[in-house]
């Protein structure tokens, strides 16, 4: 299997790397990936690609076509570097890192409102979930107030793996009804937020996420929009 820096080394701001191939569209496929590409309702990551004293800039990631490499999209018309060019990889990493804060703060989200999630994004220092939820939550400062108390315990995020045999045994770890966990390369990965007995979340993910919940800093809880008989969005933002 491909190394995943994205994945592997999510606090990662630069990385050498091989030009592997371009696609039709004008993508350039580095391996191995550090940008992470779009997926699960996380953005694709920007940054530049550097070689030779040329810079060249990537608007956004998104999947190749086995569905977890990362083709760069250059945010404007320039020469790309060749097949086999070594270039160096880099982040735009206070965009990364905000992405990771919300992604973690979205999963705490789902523990601090414990119902089927049915869509979700995540932005640059917001982004929501959509609940089947027919009524909204009746006391807004309490969840807030739940949602920063699990930030303020900082606890460690992990990852683990789970076989897709294993995960079809055990569906209440899947939240999502939208997304659906990737299949085919026979093990699911696993997002843990917190240890043992202060475990309180577990879930299949794809994402890049903080370390601890600590470095979320404070989530103030948004607009809780009606988006359908059944279904509620509930919008948060960083500090």
């Amino acid at each position: 299997m491909t190394e995943l820096l994205y994945r592997d080394d999510p606090y990662r701001r630069e990385a050498p790397g091989r030009v592997i191939g371009h696609t039709p569209e004008g993508g350039v496929v580095v391996e191995p990936p550090l940008f992470y590409p779009k997926g699960g309702g996380q953005p694709g990551d920007s940054g530049w690609l550097e070689w030779d004293g040329i810079k060249l800039p990537i608007a956004t990631a998104v999947k190749g076509e086995d569905g977890v490499s990362s083709v760069l999209v250059p945010a404007e018309p320039m020469a790309l570097p060749p097949k086999g060019a070594h270039v160096v990889q880099v982040l735009d990493w206070d965009r990364r890192h905000r992405h990771m804060r919300v992604h973690t703060a979205l999963h705490l989200l789902s523990v601090v409102i414990p119902l089927p999630v049915t869509g979700g994004q995540i932005g640059a220092g917001s982004g929501r979930l959509d609940f089947a939820m027919p009524e909204p939550p009746s006391d807004r400062d309490a969840v807030e107030a739940a949602l920063n108390g699990l930030v303020d315990r900082d606890l460690e995020v992990s990852e683990g793996w789970i076989t897709e045999e294993e995960l079809d045994q055990r569906p209440e770890l899947v939240k999502t009804m939208s997304v659906k966990p990737p299949r085919g390369a026979g093990r699911v990965r696993l997002v843990r937020i917190g240890l043992g007995t202060e475990q309180v979340d577990l879930q299949p993910c794809g994402g890049t996420h903080v370390a601890r919940t600590g470095e979320i800093g404070h989530v103030t809880l948004g607009k809780i929009e009606n988006k359908g008989k059944q279904n509620r969005r509930v919008n948060i933002s960083l500090a």
